[in-house]
């Protein structure tokens, strides 16, 4: 049995066919358009089109189709509620799409699509708390206790959210000193290209550029990342005291690139744990599925409850 599983965020939606296994088989991905809800939403639908006719797939040889989107969703209704990234509020996605694609849609939120393949990729154990923690345009994580997710009241796990800066600099969120605001992808640019613009410098740097200078050894952006990590650190040392997950694995798009930067990131977490805290320094690990974990993990959801 195979499912289709579709990730999508603020750059870029991806869309994929997935085997039981957890294996994505065919996959195209297309740039997000954040600033028209109908232009996304078409977006959308040119993904799932693309990807089934890649392989020549009907939609009545699949189990169904497994949508994760960043942000807060109504999972039970197929309702997109609220994006920081994304043109919608309550978008009825699940409704909109059956009406081009006749079949069975799940919709989740992205992080919480991510961490079931990330969970099903380890092992998939269910006497054990699994943490997935994401940095890349957003900031998130989410958690996996006794096989069942975390959802608290619905919006649980947005550590994007927790303050960690009280006297940041400005930024466009509405929360400067949370830790998506001091410490995402797009934070990471835009910190550095403060300080650049403050010595002197016209052209601004991209996240990757900023990374390749760290790697560089450029002293002004070391100090920078270092600071960054302070904040990441703080996110994870929060997770520890409240869950002491079993296993905690950082992915996202800054994370999956550049896996080296966990070594420096978790000699701040170091310092933050007392000794009786200090064994989750060996339990924190990397995404296995990398950039395929929301695709996989939306699949996967699929032939689980739809199977």
């Amino acid at each position: 049995m195979l499912s289709l599983g579709v990730d999508i965020g603020g750059t870029k939606i991806a869309a994929g066919i997935i085997n039981e296994q957890g294996f994505c088989i065919d996959r195209i991905e297309l740039p997000s358009i954040s600033d028209d809800s109908e232009k996304m939403f078409s977006q959308v639908k040119n993904s799932i089109s693309m990807v089934l006719k890649k392989g020549n797939y009907k939609l009545a040889e699949l189990a169904g189709i497994g949508i994760g989107v960043p942000g807060k969703v109504e999972h039970q209704n197929g309702v997109a509620i609220y994006q920081n990234n994304l043109p919608w509020i309550n978008f009825p996605l699940v409704e909109r799409l059956q009406e081009f694609f006749p079949a069975k849609i799940l919709l989740d939120n992205d992080v919480y699509m991510a961490t079931f393949g990330e969970w099903y990729a380890a092992g998939k154990k269910y006497d054990e708390t699994f943490v997935f923690f994401t940095i890349s345009t957003g900031i998130s994580c989410c958690t996996i206790h006794n096989g069942r997710f975390v959802r608290g009241a619905g919006f649980a796990g947005e550590i994007g959210l927790s303050i960690v800066d009280e006297h940041p600099l400005p930024s466009k969120y509405l929360n400067d000193g949370c830790l998506e605001a001091v410490a995402s992808g797009p934070a990471i640019a835009h910190y550095t290209n403060i300080h650049r613009n403050l010595s002197g410098g016209s052209d601004k740097w991209t996240t990757k550029e900023v990374i390749d200078a760290y790697f560089s050894g450029e002293p002004f952006v070391i100090e920078i990342i270092q600071n960054i990590f302070r904040y990441i650190a703080r996110g994870i040392h929060s997770i520890t005291c409240l869950l002491d997950p079993d296993k905690l694995i950082l992915g996202g798009g800054v994370m999956n690139h550049n896996p080296k930067l966990i070594h420096p990131l978790l000699e701040e977490l170091d310092k933050l744990l007392v000794p009786e805290q200090k064994n989750i320094l060996h339990r924190i690990q990397a995404s296995k599925l990398k950039g395929d974990a929301g695709i996989i993990g939306a699949g996967l959801r699929v032939l689980e409850d739809f199977s």
